[in-house]
């Protein structure tokens, strides 16, 4: 694609005003767990008599990672094979991220390393394949498949994060429920799960995860949850005949521990970074509003969206980059379709990796953004700047806030200094971080 700076498209947005902005912190509960306290509190719930008696000396026990960024991954997955190691049995880590990493047994490996999840980090080894064994069919009519490795060990550890989903709800989202079918399903299982569309995701996921939990050696689940500033604040270890049911409970707990935008709603939003460390989509659309399927709604209520930057940590996966309004030509660059297509191929939504307007820079693409809204009619545009959809305490917020934010209009949000111009470098690209 050509994208050139100073063009047609350059001149039109030009003379479009940025508003000033000023940095704001958003307040929100924040029970958590040190990172220096995870390793106690995972050896805490391994040590509870009905899980501790499930791991025994010699057992070949496979214990699940996943491909989100999840905070502390790599101090919980090694808690978890030390405790395993402790009662003299030989632990083995297997990506359960269905069909991300490029969909090979590579990619998903390398997202591990991303993570910090090595098998020298890890004190074990990484039995990373596409291959899976069938298990036989769901309630529904589903076929169910499970990871190779994992099935044939002699029992497997789901560790995993609980949350919202991004594009549909059901009393099971993200969770251990998703890992065993999505995650542990390969491209394979994860291709089944979703082929009924969003609609019917939420009803294949737990009829599909009782069939695991019935053919294959799940000895328990052990899911984290994490409070609105990204930090883990619950760990709990779950048997297998209470997953289904607790997972529903735990999840509710989730979503009352989940951040938002205070504002409510704006007519600009900025994103600086989207990748698939922060969410699925590049960005989580429970805090964007930005959904790729119309059986999710919450978040931001806005009308155009600018993604600046893509992370590192995405390997070239920009999925997401469709939801926006508008993308740079930084973000166009990265782009690796080998590692994004996979992703919507499986689960069937296209809208995730379609390729919005694309502009030279991190200014125009805000401009595009200004210039497009409808129904404005003069008055200040309300923009709204985030590092990130995860880290959402210190946001930036244009000049049309910042009364009613010093009045105290939204709780839990506060003004931390005054509206002034945000600064770019002659490129066009800002220069200054939100912190």
């Amino acid at each position: 694609m050509k994208v050139v700076k100073g063009g047609t498209v350059s001149g039109l947005l030009r003379d479009v005003p940025i508003p000033p902005m000023f940095r704001a912190r958003q307040t929100f509960p924040r029970e958590r767990i040190e990172p220096e306290q995870i390793p106690a509190a995972v050896w805490g719930e391994l040590s509870k008599p009905e899980f501790d008696e499930k791991i025994q000396p010699g057992m070949k026990i496979a214990i699940t990672a996943g491909s989100r960024g999840i905070r502390n991954v790599d101090v919980i997955t090694k808690a978890i094979v030390d405790y395993v190691k402790g009662k003299k049995a030989d632990p083995f880590i297997v990506p359960a991220m269905g069909s991300h990493g490029g969909a090979t047994a590579e990619g998903q490996t390398e997202l591990l390393e991303s993570f910090g999840i090595t098998e020298e980090a890890m004190g074990c080894p990484v039995k990373s394949s596409m291959e899976v064994v069938e298990l036989g069919y769901s309630e529904l009519g589903r076929r169910v498949v499970l990871d190779k490795n994992a099935y044939e060990s002699d029992g497997i550890i789901i560790s995993c994060r609980l949350k919202p989903h991004n594009a549909f709800r059901g009393t099971h989202e993200s969770g251990p429920c998703k890992m065993m079918t999505v995650g542990l399903g390969k491209q394979v299982g994860a291709s089944i799960v979703h082929s009924d569309g969003m609609g019917r995701i939420g009803r294949n996921i737990p009829t599909m995860a009782k069939v695991v939990l019935e053919k294959a050696p799940i000895l328990f689940a052990i899911p984290c949850i994490e409070n609105a500033y990204d930090e883990t604040c619950r760990i709990e270890a779950i048997l297998p005949e209470n997953i289904l049911d607790r997972e529903a409970q735990l999840l509710k707990y989730a979503f009352a521990n989940m951040p938002s935008l205070l504002v409510g709603e704006a007519d600009v939003l900025v994103v600086d970074q989207i990748g698939k460390n922060f969410s699925g989509t590049g960005v989580d659309p429970n805090i964007t509003g930005t959904f790729s399927t119309e059986y999710a709604s919450g978040g931001l209520k806005v009308q155009r969206t600018c993604f600046l930057n893509l992370s590192q940590e995405s390997h070239g996966n920009a999925l997401g980059c469709g939801l926006a309004s508008a993308i740079t030509k930084k973000i166009f660059d990265d782009m690796d379709i080998e590692k994004m297509y996979p992703n919507c191929l499986t689960s069937t939504v296209l809208s995730s990796a379609r390729i919005p307007c694309v502009v030279a820079t991190d200014r125009e693409a805000i401009q595009l953004c200004i210039k497009t809204c409808n129904g404005i009619d003069g008055r200040p545009v309300r923009m709204v700047r985030i590092p990130n959809s995860l880290h959402i305490g210190r946001i930036m917020l244009s000049e049309a806030y910042y009364e009613d934010v010093k009045a105290g209009k939204y709780p839990g949000l506060e003004a931390l200094d005054e509206p002034r111009d945000m600064e770019f470098d002659a490129g066009g690209n800002l220069t200054e971080p939100i912190v």
